[in-house]
């Protein structure tokens, strides 16, 4: 598809595509899209946040939410829910408390210095006469450490603390951010939100969007992203997430993009991503914001002590790759959908960009699971398997 009928398509209307599968193209007003997110709300509509504006890292980036209604065959209007004109508002993450409080949870950083990362904690208020509108209210920036990232949900642990899952875009003095040293964290919040600690999982360089899954019994297993473009890696706890253990190289190749995970109710791990890495192809950019057009005379940071962070390989296909002990290994691997995965241009609109990435998945209490993934950079594609998927062997 062209970038002119990819927005022609977005409509957010659902289209059966196959038996026991549909999709939309979600609405949004932005020429890019990205970093979608899903999260069931307490009344059993699905939302979906997204960034939007006109090329990552501008100031115009900011949240966007849409939600389909249950039993809706469409979703709503695109809902703006953050708005700093100094920032590029990124990753939005949705949150459930305990209290049934709903929050907003999404990175602000200037230009592509993600070193200069501040987490914005905002809260959400939905319409009770109109079930598509989503409201956030003004927020606040959490008290953690410039540089500090988030991609994935909240856990909530036994005792009530709350444990935000972390990457860290260490600051290098005078060198320009490039991930060549960003780690794995957890912020930890005992009050509700209120204040945060910051603990890093060790030895976690180049291991980054840390997604942390219940195994039940105070375990836990985290899978991650790498700059290294190698392969997934995994991390577990076995004390409710107040420690972890190192990260280490799992079957899955990884192409220095994001993953996603779940424990499924027949107790098997689901693993969203890109299954290729750079050794399957020779694809390279210089780096993820090298198209901003600013004046930055710093040099890229030096390696040294870090990782050589590879940026530019294909991000495509979309898989869920299913494994059933608990993470180890994946054998199973079900493609959503095929395509060259171009991504060495974040542009939008001339149609050289063609990746699949950032996908999310969730799965819904009567066996379906719900996807939702950047399309060319110029929309956020919905998918939904009928219950019954996992028993297929194509999709």
């Amino acid at each position: 598809m062209t970038p002119d009928e990819i927005a022609i398509a977005m409509t957010g209307r659902l289209q059966d595509a196959t038996p026991g599968r549909s999709h939309a193209f979600l609405p949004s007003p932005k020429v890019q899209n990205h970093a979608a997110f899903l999260h069931f709300l307490p009344n059993g509509a699905l939302i979906c946040a997204w960034f939007g504006g006109t090329l990552e890292g501008k100031s115009d980036i900011s949240i966007h939410a849409s939600i389909l209604p249950p039993g809706a065959a469409e979703w709503g209007p695109a809902r703006l829910l953050s708005f700093d004109s100094a920032r590029s508002e990124q990753n939005p993450v949705i949150f459930t408390a305990p209290d049934g409080g709903l929050w907003l949870f999404h990175t602000a950083q200037p230009s592509g210095n993600q070193d200069e990362c501040r987490i914005r904690m905002a809260p959400l208020r939905l319409d009770a006469a109109d079930p598509t509108m989503i409201t956030a209210g003004e927020g606040r920036l959490i008290d953690l450490p410039r540089g500090c990232f988030i991609r994935a949900p909240l856990v909530v642990r036994e005792d009530g603390a709350w444990l935000l899952p972390i990457f860290r875009c260490i600051q290098r003095p005078g060198q320009k951010w490039n991930g060549s040293h960003d780690t794995a964290n957890v912020g930890v919040s005992r009050d509700n939100g209120a204040t945060w600690e910051l603990e890093e999982v060790p030895a976690s360089i180049g291991s980054v969007h840390m997604s942390p899954v219940d195994l039940g019994g105070g375990r836990l297993a985290a899978f991650y992203r790498r700059r290294q473009a190698d392969f997934v890696h995994r991390s577990d706890s076995t004390d409710g997430g107040r420690s972890w253990s190192a990260p280490a190289a799992t079957d899955v190749p990884n192409n220095n993009s994001s993953v996603a995970a779940i424990r499924l109710t027949d107790g098997r791990i689901a693993l969203i991503c890109n299954p290729v890495n750079a050794a399957m192809s020779p694809d390279r950019r210089a780096s993820l914001y090298d198209e901003l057009g600013e004046e930055d005379a710093r040099p890229d940071a030096d390696p040294t002590g870090g990782c050589t962070p590879i940026w530019g390989v294909p991000r495509a296909p979309v898989a869920v790759c299913l494994s059933a002990d608990g993470g180890a290994t994946f054998p199973t691997r079900l493609v959503i959908e095929e395509g060259p995965g171009t991504c060495t241009s974040n542009d939008s609109l001339d149609g050289r960009n063609k990746e699949m990435s950032y996908p999310w998945l969730l799965e819904g209490p009567d066996g379906s699971l719900h996807l939702a993934y950047t399309y060319h950079r110029r929309a956020i594609k919905y998918v939904r398997l009928a219950p019954g998927w996992a028993a297929q062997t194509e999709i």
